[in-house]
C-alpha cells in the first residue's frame, strides 16, 4: 500500500473514473473526466483497466506528498507544470513516485484540466457504484481536500514505462467546435442560427464542472421559455431568455426547460473544455450524418493511437 497525503488541493480537484454509467433516467448525471480522451490515455499509459479511479486537476493544481511506499504515476491531459521533488517533468509524463518526494502539478501554458492517474488501485469512496464525483455535491469519490489521505493498494513500479506520453494534435484546446442543430432550433430565427454557426463566441468565468457560459451574440429564443422540462444531454446548447448560451458539460442536470440552439459533437468535447474563459471558440453546424461520419473517423484514430503508445 503506498500512502500520499494531499498538501495542496485547489478548486474542483476530484476523483474520478470512467463515469456512473445509466443512471440519468433517475435524475444521476454520468459525470467522470472533463476530458475523456485526456483520462483514458493516462490510464493507458499505465496499462490500467479503462474504468480505474484518478484525480482530475483543474487550474487549481494539486500537491501530494509520498509518506510511505512508491508507485509509478501518469499525468496526461492539459498542458500543466509536473514537478517531482526538485524535477521538472514535461506535461505528458510517466514517472515515479517515492516515499519523501512531493509531486506538484500547476497550470502551464495551455489547457483547463489534466488527470493523474497511478499504476496500482487508487482507494476512492463509491457512490452508486461508481467513484465519479458529483462536482455540486461532492458524492462519489469526492473532492480532495489539504491533510487529506489518499491511499493506492497494489501499487505497482513500472521503472520501463517511465518517460514522455505522446501528446497528439487533437488532445489541445480546439477552437473550431462542431455541433449538430437542435432539437430545438426551431424557436430560433434565421439569423440568429446563421448568427451561431459563424460568429465568434467567448468563454466566461461562469466554468465549472456543470457547463461554461459564453458571451458573443445575443441568440435570442422566440416563445419557447415555457416548453416542457426534457433530458439533456453532455453537450447540449442551451439558451436562456436573455440569449446567452451554455455549453452543458459533465455534471450537467438531467433535464431543463431552456431550448437548446446545438448539440455539440461529443468526440469535439474533449478538446472543448480544455479552453480557457477569454478563449475564443467558434461552431460549425454538420448534419447528423455528417457527425455520424465525424465521429467514427475520429473513434478509429484514437484507438490507432492507443495502439501505437500503450
Amino acid at each position: 500500500m503506498t500512502h500520499l497525503r494531499v498538501a495542496f488541493a485547489g478548486p474542483h480537484v476530484t476523483l474520478q473514473d470512467a463515469g456512473r454509467k445509466g443512471m440519468m433516467r433517475f435524475g444521476v448525471p454520468a459525470s467522470g473526466p472533463m476530458d475523456r480522451k485526456a483520462f483514458a490515455i493516462a490510464q493507458a499509459a499505465l496499462r490500467n483497466p479503462p474504468d480505474m479511479a484518478a484525480v482530475e486537476v483543474s487550474l487549481g493544481g494539486v500537491s501530494l506528498d509520498c509518506v510511505e511506499g512508491a508507485v509509478t504515476f501518469a499525468v496526461a491531459g492539459g498542458g500543466f507544470i509536473v514537478q517531482k521533488g526538485a524535477e521538472r517533468l514535461g506535461a505528458w509524463q510517466v514517472n515515479t513516485l517515492r516515499a519523501g518526494e512531493r509531486l506538484v502539478i500547476r497550470p502551464g501554458p495551455w489547457g483547463s484540466w489534466t488527470y493523474l492517474a497511478f499504476a496500482g488501485h487508487l482507494q476512492a469512496p463509491l457512490w452508486l457504484g461508481s467513484a465519479a464525483t458529483h462536482g455540486p455535491s461532492g458524492l462519489g469519490g469526492g473532492k480532495l481536500a489539504a491533510g487529506q489521505d489518499v491511499m493506492i493498494r497494489d501499487a505497482r513500479v513500472l521503472p520501463g514505462s517511465e518517460g514522455a506520453i505522446p501528446c497528439p494534435v487533437w488532445a489541445r484546446p480546439r477552437p473550431l467546435i462542431h455541433a449538430v442543430p437542435g432539437p430545438q432550433d426551431r424557436f430560433f430565427s434565421v439569423e440568429s442560427l446563421e448568427d451561431f454557426g459563424s460568429l465568434p463566441f467567448q468563454l466566461t468565468s461562469a466554468y465549472d464542472r456543470m457547463g461554461v457560459r459564453l458571451s458573443g451574440p445575443a441568440l435570442m429564443p422566440q416563445g419557447a421559455l415555457s416548453i416542457p422540462s426534457e433530458p439533456i444531454l453532455r453537450g447540449s446548447v442551451q439558451v436562456a431568455g436573455d440569449g446567452l448560451a451554455t455549453v452543458m458539460l459533465a455534471d450537467h442536470g438531467t433535464t431543463g426547460g431552456y431550448p437548446k440552439i446545438a448539440t455539440v459533437v461529443s468526440d469535439d468535447l474533449d478538446g472543448f473544455v480544455q479552453l480557457r474563459p477569454k478563449d475564443a471558440v467558434r461552431f460549425k453546424l454538420i448534419s447528423p450524418a455528417q457527425a455520424v461520419a465525424l465521429a467514427r473517423q475520429r473513434a478509429k484514430a484514437f484507438q490507432d493511437y492507443l495502439a501505437r503508445t500503450s
